[in-house]
């Protein structure tokens, strides 16, 4: 009788997985690796020593809570050797995908000859909505698990490839792939073109997540930062940030921000927004990483829909 490993995309869907009583043992990949400086070599010294530093300056991340959840979950699947088929469940935002992206490239070094399987959420009806894995019902779920994509090994290596790009240091190859349609990645091509977005804008030098901070901040609905984070976790298209991601980026646009309670735009941050000044001098941080790349390095053409490098 074949056995299975399932790795889930975080803690409240392993819960509900364990609920479902899903046969087979379940590991928790906890990371964000689409935030920060990554190594290609998914769970090497380096690699660990590279996201530790990260998250530790950037999220006061402790070393005790890092060997804790991450580690010791990563060395449980380290473990597990035995297993015919390893079934991966990750949604289709950019969160998600950069995730699926390095364990599936860590399976192909460390598990060469298992089955790998892919459970990815999304668009689910005929609507324009996306859903994320834990607002499907369990009938969904099931019938998720049931229709589960068996990887080819060119699925597998495209995967891998695509892994090597994002940790490299010129976006810019990233921008040039194409062939998506030939592998059974359906969310993947979305999500990168979500991540290229990320680097500044050439016309005010924020990126498209830090610019609809701005604009959800102008349209003045919001009465107090916990009712902008609310807006903002609700409708982020295709990034799936948490709130300690939107707590770090309104840290770095507060000097933009006249008040939080009622949240309002200083006069600078309207200038800003209408792209009347440039915030790319005071935001430049030479040692912020977009995967291997350095985020002020390169600028994004709005209207090309291209990067360009400094």
């Amino acid at each position: 009788m074949s056995s299975q490993l399932h790795i889930t995309n975080g803690d409240s869907f392993t819960q509900r997985l364990k609920k479902l009583k899903f046969k087979g043992e379940i590991i928790t990949w906890r990371e964000m690796l689409c935030e920060g400086k990554t190594e290609t070599s998914v769970g090497s010294e380096a690699f660990w020593k590279t996201r530790f530093e990260f998250l530790h300056k950037n999220y006061n991340i402790s070393k005790s809570w890092f060997v804790e959840k991450t580690l010791k979950e990563y060395r449980s699947l380290c473990n597990h050797k035995q297993q015919d088929e390893i079934i991966l469940w990750f949604e289709y935002d950019l969160f998600c995908q950069i995730n699926m992206l390095a364990v599936i490239s860590w399976l192909k070094t460390h598990r060469r000859h298992v089955q790998i399987s892919l459970v990815c959420s999304g668009y689910e009806d005929d609507s324009s909505r996306l859903y994320g894995l834990n607002e499907l019902t369990d009938d969904q779920i099931q019938e998720h698990f049931n229709s589960r994509v068996a990887l080819s090994q060119n699925d597998i290596e495209y995967a891998d490839y695509v892994w090597q790009l994002y940790c490299s240091d010129n976006p810019i190859r990233l921008e040039n792939l194409s062939d998506f349609e030939l592998y059974q990645f359906n969310y993947l091509e979305d999500a990168l073109k979500a991540h290229l977005r990320r680097f500044p804008a050439i016309k005010n030098g924020l990126n498209e997540i830090e610019n609809r901070v701005l604009q959800v901040a102008a349209e003045g609905k919001s009465s107090s930062k916990k009712a902008l984070m609310g807006a903002l976790l609700q409708d982020q298209g295709w990034y799936g940030f948490g709130d300690t991601q939107y707590q770090r980026i309104l840290k770095n646009l507060r000097p933009l921000f006249h008040s939080f309670n009622p949240v309002r735009l200083s006069k600078k941050g309207k200038e800003i927004l209408e792209n009347k000044d440039n915030y790319y001098a005071t935001l430049r941080d030479t040692e912020a990483y977009l995967g291997g790349a350095l985020k002020y390095n390169y600028l994004y053409n709005s209207e090309a829909g291209r990067i360009l490098k400094l």
